[in-house]
């Protein structure tokens, strides 16, 4: 064993951000998190993951919550630890690509907020839709994480995965991600990646994976054997199915080895008995589904994220067309392979799981063609790692003459169109932010947050509970 394999292994807690979006579609309001930072803040994690990914949509259209003053407040109680957001690349924390001025004003503005970790990601792992945030982070001295959404399939090698790790550490990341969404990674797989990984690059690697498979804590065992920096896990309450490995097994798992966090389970134990009740109101509500937490083995026979497949159900159960789920799990392969292979990823797994429903329910594959899968074909996502199959591509996109270069090149700069918008409802700087990500959302925010600020009780829209995926 290297001595570089016997470090105490780092852990990243994701309760307040990873663990409740898999769990509870990012239902955690910041007062139900706030009282316990205190105590998170002396656990010692490497981080913790408390912002960013779908809890920014979350907070403003179903808690009618400024995302930006829990981070802040975020901040102000996590003294001791370092704070961390994920980041979908050019498309932000939204679901389409956005100019090079807004990409790097969002990231000054979450590092002034208080964000110290930047995890970025691209659904195509096309590095031309990260490079912005990259250098954006770095300019504001904040730490640049670059996650490989990690997934199967023919072009997906050891020597894919070590030419692009070598290309991130080129491109000036501090670190390296494993992002397997899906659950994935078995364990001696995840031996022989993090080994090859570690090898190829000097920059540290983490692994985030989810327990959907059933998998996840022995690939993490694997993974720190081979010498892997960094994992990321929940606490307890919350971790397990659609989550990760709970933060006190492996604790415990590492206690008096090389690997030992040194964390002290009395203090994770009163941490997990304040989130308990919060699950078990969740569980009795309704907004806490049994089903997320079991083992769903389909995941690895299908490769379909968990958040895809409950999608899936939902969608073929607004058709009533549940008997048809078997026949759409068989298509999700073919439609990812028409598409160019990509990783089942946000926005790409649902792109690929909408597509194989319509082909599916129409009896005619391609027959209905939704204007994202045109997007993909066009390459306004970005480039595939194979080429998209040529006769799928004629009938959905017809002569249009697919783009090549990175996708934002196209865009001209968006900010001062975006403030001249919103003037109107603008508080904070970040408001010009919200807006640029969810505009519609944004606005009936702005407008609750000024009928609260009058006294005027707002009629609040019933909130639909709708999952949302990494």
């Amino acid at each position: 064993m290297s001595e570089q394999a016997k470090k105490p292994i780092k852990i990243t807690e994701t309760i307040l951000r990873d663990a409740h979006q898999s769990l509870i579609a990012t239902r955690m309001t910041t007062e139900q998190m706030l009282p316990i930072v205190e105590k998170m803040d002396k656990v010692g994690y490497h981080s913790v993951e408390c912002w960013g990914g779908a809890t920014f949509d979350a907070s403003l259209r179903f808690l009618h919550e400024d995302p930006w003053e829990r981070l802040r407040k975020f901040r102000d109680g996590f003294k001791h630890t370092k704070l961390q957001m994920l980041f979908r690349g050019q498309n932000i924390l939204g679901y389409r690509p956005y100019a090079d001025d807004v990409v790097e004003y969002f990231v000054q503005k979450s590092v002034a907020n208080g964000i110290d970790i930047i995890r970025i990601f691209d659904c195509l792992n096309d590095l031309r839709n990260l490079q912005t945030a990259v250098n954006a982070a770095n300019k504001e001295k904040a730490h640049a994480q670059v996650a490989l959404s990690y997934t199967l399939g023919d072009a997906y090698t050891l020597d894919y995965w070590t030419k692009i790790a070598k290309q991130i550490e080129e491109m000036g990341a501090s670190s390296i991600c494993i992002k397997d969404m899906a659950g994935l990674l078995l364990p001696y797989k995840a031996t022989e990646l993090v080994t090859a990984l570690k090898k190829a690059v000097k920059i540290p690697i983490q692994l985030h994976t989810h327990y959907t498979s059933g998998v996840a804590s022995m690939t993490y065992l694997k993974a720190v054997e081979a010498g892997v920096d960094v994992i990321d896990t929940a606490m307890s309450p919350f971790a397990l199915g659609t989550s990760q490995p709970a933060t006190e097994v492996m604790v415990e798992t590492f206690k008096g080895t090389p690997y030992d966090t040194g964390y002290d389970q009395k203090l994770l134990s009163e941490i997990a008995d304040y989130f308990r009740p919060i699950r078990d109101e969740a569980l009795e509500s309704g907004l806490l589904n049994p089903k997320n937490l079991g083992v769903n083995i389909k995941t690895l026979l299908y490769q379909v994220p968990g958040g895809m497949l409950s999608n899936l159900t939902s969608q073929l159960k607004e058709q009533h067309a549940e008997e048809k789920f078997y026949d759409v799990l068989e298509e999700v392969p073919r439609v990812r392979k028409d598409l160019g292979e990509p990783p089942l990823v946000t926005p790409s797994s649902q792109i690929v799981g909408t597509q194989a429903v319509f082909n599916v329910l129409m009896g005619e594959r391609y027959k209905m063609v939704t204007k994202e899968t045109k997007d993909v074909l066009a390459g306004k996502y970005g480039a595939t790692v194979k080429p998209f199959d040529p006769e799928v591509q004629k009938k959905c996109i017809g002569d249009i003459k697919p783009i090549t270069c990175r996708p934002a090149d196209l865009l001209d700069n968006e900010l001062d169109k975006l403030e001249s918008e919103m003037a109107q409802w603008k508080e904070q700087d970040e408001d010009v932010l919200t807006y640029a990500l969810f505009p519609q959302v944004a606005v009936d925010f702005f407008k609750y947050r000024q009928a609260q600020e009058t006294k005027v009780d707002p009629a609040v829209a019933d909130e639909k509970n709708k999952a949302y995926p990494v």
